[in-house]
């Protein structure tokens, strides 16, 4: 069933020069709208063409009849299409001014600029996708490793959303069954059945915990796990940086106070996206500007998942150091001894002392970095398995929606065994299966709708 009556048009490649530029047309407008400004190379009408084809021919500028570009036109009539509106995709070549011109002339036909994620919406609204799915779309887009992509893939072909109707059904028949004795008062739950529904309310309590609990892991690969590099100046910060990145990205110089700013990149470790900080070097210093970005630095101890803790190795531990230790005391950190090229000065001992974990490096020889990079995979996802099954949670939305209806079916199962108003029961119970059905978009709101889509970019 089709709810839209416009026709929404976009750019659904990257701006910039490229071997191919896409503009894609969807509604009840778009065969019409195609016939318009192209013209095939042979004797045929776009909406003559059959479901799922293309032809090849000229986009034309309707107002003085010049050839904008040269294209190959692919047609899919509605319902087999993504939005399952007819949808016309126009692919010409990639340069700017080509793919911006035949938007122009698609929107001059009646069609409108599409808002962020508005195609994959309709693909939504129309019943193609459901909700979980159509935020794979967007995590799939935005995967920035191979892992991640498989557990948007896994998502988007419906893992999620199976274990979710598993849930809603068990939880339906409990409901259903609950509320038979609503219709007829004068028949008590015997003991047995009573029993029976804590039973299972209970094993689906436990499944719905169990997949919620995936997500303190999970979600790093959705979101990236955030790394800060910290220390005092000159104890080789940047240099870690630039060795672990394989790449120039951090000026290092002997001056101490380069880096001012923070410095951030990505960083793939065992295909969890590491968004790894270099940060200014902290000491006490009366110039305003490198205070500005010691103050970053410390917001960043406060916000990051994990610290690395750089000391500098050929260095006793100095005053600066030692508030470093204490600042990062209660913090999820490993201590990085840098500089194990050369003499070494510090006291491990004293370090042992402080109780942290501490691994000895040489960021310049590129010495311990793997050691290190396992540390920060194991130190976060200590439960991860590399050959990983089952369905994980890496949407907060999820989790929260997973998390409420937990506590709805906690409520039911106390009021089953106070035997309290069976009319409680049942409102609690349909609390649960509306938390669920929030996640697949079964019970969904125009809030939810517009917070989820506005993420997507234009033209998916």
């Amino acid at each position: 069933m089709n709810y839209f009556d416009d026709t929404i048009t976009a750019i659904s490649t990257p701006i910039g020069q490229g071997g191919i530029g896409i503009v894609r047309i969807s509604g009840p407008q778009s065969l019409m709208i195609a016939e318009r400004i192209f013209r095939p190379k042979r004797a045929v009408k776009i909406s003559d063409l059959g479901p799922r084809s293309m032809t090849y021919g000229h986009v034309i500028d309707l107002c003085d009849g010049s050839v904008i570009d040269e294209a190959l036109v692919s047609v899919m009539t509605a319902p087999n299409s993504y939005t399952r509106e007819d949808v016309v995709e126009i692919n010409c070549h990639g340069g700017m001014v080509s793919v911006r011109k035949i938007l122009e002339v698609i929107m001059a036909q009646g069609a409108r600029l599409s808002e962020p994620g508005e195609f994959t919406k309709r693909a939504f609204l129309n019943g193609r996708i459901n909700l979980s799915q159509a935020e794979a779309v967007c995590d799939l887009i935005t995967a920035r490793t191979d892992e991640c992509r498989r557990i948007a893939i896994d998502q988007l072909q419906g893992g999620l959303s199976e274990k979710l109707a598993e849930l809603r059904t068990a939880l339906v028949d409990t409901c259903s069954s609950l509320e038979a004795y609503i219709d007829f008062p004068e028949e008590e739950i015997e003991t047995k059945t009573r029993e029976e529904m804590i039973t299972r309310l209970m094993e689906i309590k436990r499944e719905i915990e169990t997949l919620s609990a995936t997500f303190e892991e999970a979600r790093f690969f959705r979101e990236g796990l955030s790394v800060a590099i910290v220390g005092r100046p000159n104890v080789g910060k940047s240099s870690l940086l630039n060795a672990l990145l394989k790449k120039d990205r951090a000026i290092v110089t002997e001056i101490p106070g380069t880096t001012r700013d923070l410095i951030e990149d990505y960083l793939n470790i065992r295909g969890l996206p590491i968004r790894i900080m270099d940060t200014a070097g902290i000491r006490h210093s009366s110039d305003s500007v490198e205070r500005e970005g010691i103050k970053r630095s410390l917001d960043v101890i406060a916000k990051a998942d994990f610290i690395i803790a750089i000391l500098d190795g050929s260095e006793p531990l100095n005053k600066d150091d030692k508030e470093l230790l204490e600042k990062v005391k209660d913090k999820n950190a490993l201590i990085a001894v840098n500089k194990s090229d050369l003499p070494m000065k510090i006291s491990l001992e004293n370090i042992e002392a402080c109780g942290r974990k501490y691994l000895q490096i040489s960021a310049v020889r590129a010495q311990g970095l793997e050691e290190l990079k396992s540390v920060i995979f194991d130190s976060n996802l200590k439960n991860w398995k590399e050959e990983r099954e089952g369905i994980v949670v890496t949407n907060v939305r999820h989790r929260a929606a997973l998390d409420k209806a937990g506590v709805s079916l906690s409520h039911t199962l106390r009021a089953l065994k106070d035997n309290e108003p069976l009319e409680i029961l049942s409102i609690e119970l349909r609390e649960a299966l509306d938390h669920i059905g929030e996640i697949t978009g079964t019970v969904t709101t125009e809030e939810i709708l517009n917070n989820i889509f506005r993420d997507f970019c234009i033209g998916k």
